[in-house]
């Protein structure tokens, strides 16, 4: 834990010292308000919820976490840095941790900074505030998993921008899974391979906890899934390490 906590801390402080969490910050709270107040009509819908909010988050995300996490690993491969990283006594699944809970905390510190909406929403009725807590909770849920795909995507590459790429990809696939479009596409399929199609879309666990269901199939799919790219992370690092 204390070497986890090293590389975490290391990490997080690289944000800090360079314009890359401040950018992503500010573009983040720019896009949100964006979204949030003119496409989604905020104060035109009349009604005390955030539903605007957080409806644009996953297509948000689709371009914004993959900013963050493309350079997770390939900048250090590209740096050679990697390398020094390697003969510390540090465990491969300390690192890949560390530098994952580095970059889920800077966006839990983007979601953080929306609050102001949260108050705003407050003052002007009288929303449910578990359900908002829930979609909050769901939404860095959400981050992480576009993360862990990141972080993956980054290993397998020294170029950043081919990561962000494939990052966008498979982010995508996620998310357009759970929709009508992909789905009625599959019409013609049984009704159980419909299902597990919808099952491993982000918008299907998302607007079940964005609503206020706190289901734990929900929880656990997004924990399983995080841990999942993580270890296919650790893999393909050490593969690298072995070329």
């Amino acid at each position: 834990m204390n070497n986890m906590y090293f590389i975490f801390k290391r990490e997080l402080a690289s944000y800090f010292t360079t314009p890359l969490a401040y950018v992503f910050i500010v573009i983040f709270l720019v896009m949100s308000g964006i979204f949030t107040f003119d496409m989604g009509s905020f104060y035109e819908r009349g009604q005390a919820d955030l539903s605007p909010f957080f409806g644009f988050h996953p297509w948000l995300y689709l371009f914004m976490i993959p900013a963050i996490a493309m350079g997770l690993w390939a900048d250090e491969r590209k740096t050679g840095t990697i390398e020094l990283l390697m003969t510390l006594p540090v465990k491969l699944s300390d690192m890949v941790l560390g530098k994952f809970s580095a970059a889920w905390v800077l966006c839990g510190v983007a979601l953080c900074l929306t609050v102001p909406i949260w108050f705003t929403v407050n003052y002007l009725g009288d929303p449910d505030n578990g359900v908002i807590f829930a979609a909050y909770l769901g939404s860095w849920l959400m981050a992480g998993g576009f993360l862990a795909i990141g972080s993956c995507m980054s290993a397998m590459t020294r170029n950043s921008i081919i990561a962000f790429i494939l990052t966008v990809a498979i982010c995508f696939v996620f998310v357009a899974c759970g929709t009508e479009i992909v789905l009625n596409a599959f019409a013609w399929a049984p009704q159980f391979v419909v299902d597990a199609i919808a099952g491993l879309s982000f918008l299907t666990h998302y607007d079940s906890i964005s609503k206020g269901v706190l289901d734990v199939r929900d929880i656990l799919f997004f924990i399983v899934f995080i841990a999942s790219w993580l270890f296919a992370s650790a893999i393909v690092i050490e593969i690298k390490k072995a070329n």
